[in-house]
């Protein structure tokens, strides 16, 4: 499920702050109900999920995790509609049991009954399909807008400062990132791909050469932020040339070049797989060399780019300006020195493609999560790579890629 919604209805809507599986106070059990429930000893049963079917009364949801699940609507039931990133419950509105639609996100409240019948409700919180889209592109926009990212260079707890460091074809630019008692910190999990999954966490658990991206307040050069909200995540990155594809176990090996090893990389229905058309490869190429000798960068005009943002996968590939992009300022409009076309931006227009369609020799850049058992989950590959990594075999070409490895966020730390 949606960890958007999950979180908000866990806790967003939690009025007294104290206990945060109950319904919000002004939408809580009657004391008539309390009363039946004192004397009947009958225990309160929670469903969150998403709508997959309504037939009549009875509505079917799917959970987050488990087999689906069914629940009736009573003629007493309440139901309310929140707006994502709501929390005030004075705000919401009530709604009629035909105004839900498949897709939409609910939390129902009712007497536990037996497992095997549906579950008769009192209360539905219920956040529709429409608005949690609408709320996620907004969210991507701000992240593009606003946000930066790169490499963990300096962590300071005790000033409540993350130093980030930003590659780009111009160089590398340090930004500073300020935490508040008020910014949510989170961090990915160890083999996960997926920004929903990220977990509370602080300063203290962010490391030097860690991935950060954070959202905020710029200063006017763009050499500090006020952050909001900070995501944080340990990822590999992997350049070289694959040795074997094992389609049934959906990995494949690669000659790491930068550590001269062998890198086992699983992909899953969540990898995001490009490959690079020759020309851009070249220009590519081009621009890092330029680079490399001092020269001033030039911009990139890829075949197949597009100037506008791609519609990030909300479960991989982030916007490029939300995870700094290659622009010198870290991210957004304004990181692209001279209107350059951003990298990353770039990147999410190029072809995708499939396990399938890579073969042993074939140049390729990964970032990967650090996985487990020597196994790491494919965040990002990129085929076609063959000249940028005779260009510039280094670890620095390959953390242009960095920014991929930080999915892109679906919600607000406030979420169901």
């Amino acid at each position: 499920m949606d960890a958007t919604i999950s979180r908000f209805l866990a806790v967003a809507l939690c009025a007294t702050g104290t206990a945060c599986i109950a319904v919000p106070s002004c939408y809580a059990i009657s004391s008539s109900q309390q009363t039946q429930q004192a004397g009947t000893a009958r225990a309160v049963a929670k469903r969150i999920g998403a709508i997959k079917a309504i037939n009549g009364s009875e509505i079917t949801l799917t959970p987050d995790s488990g087999p689906d699940v069914k629940i009736t609507v009573q003629a007493a039931t309440q139901i309310v509609r929140f707006a994502p990133g709501e929390t005030n419950v004075n705000n919401a509105t009530p709604i009629q049991l035909q105004d839900l639609q498949v897709g939409d996100r609910i939390r129902a409240t009712g007497w536990a009954s037996d497992d095997n019948l549906p579950l008769p409700v009192l209360k539905i919180v219920v956040m529709k399909h429409s608005d949690i889209e609408a709320h996620h592109q907004q969210d991507l926009q701000d992240w593009q807008k606003r946000g930066v990212g790169g490499l963990a260079a300096a962590v300071d707890p005790a000033a409540g400062t993350v130093t980030i460091s930003v590659t780009s074809f111009a160089g590398k630019k340090n930004i500073v990132i300020y935490a508040s008692n008020t910014t949510v910190i989170r961090r990915y999990a160890p083999d996960s791909v997926k920004f929903d999954d990220a977990k509370s966490s602080t300063l203290q658990q962010v490391h030097p050469g860690d991935q950060v991206r954070a959202r905020g307040e710029r200063n006017a050069d763009g050499t500090e932020l006020k952050a909001e909200e900070i995501v944080s995540g340990a990822f590999r990155n992997v350049a070289g040339t694959v040795n074997s594809v094992d389609a049934g176990a959906s990995t494949l090996s690669v000659q790491d070049l930068l550590s001269k090893k062998v890198v086992v990389v699983r992909v899953t229905p969540d990898s995001q797989l490009h490959r690079l058309p020759p020309e851009a490869a070249q220009r590519i190429a081009m621009r890092l060399k330029g680079a490399a000798a001092g020269a001033a960068p030039t911009p990139v005009a890829a075949s197949g780019a597009a100037p506008s943002p791609a519609a990030a996968n909300p479960q991989a590939a982030p916007p490029a300006s939300a995870a700094g992009g290659m622009g010198a300022g870290g991210g957004g409009a304004g990181g692209r020195p001279g209107g350059a076309p951003d990298f990353q931006q770039m990147l999410s227009h190029m072809p995708a493609v499939s396990l399938a369609d890579l073969h042993k020799g074939d140049a390729v850049m990964i970032v990967s999560t650090e996985g487990t058992a020597g196994v790491g989950t494919a965040v990002t590959l990129l085929a076609g790579v063959e000249p940028i990594l005779q260009a510039a075999p280094t670890a620095s070409s390959v953390a242009m890629l960095t920014p991929w490895s930080l999915g892109a966020p679906s919600g607000e730390a406030g979420g169901p």
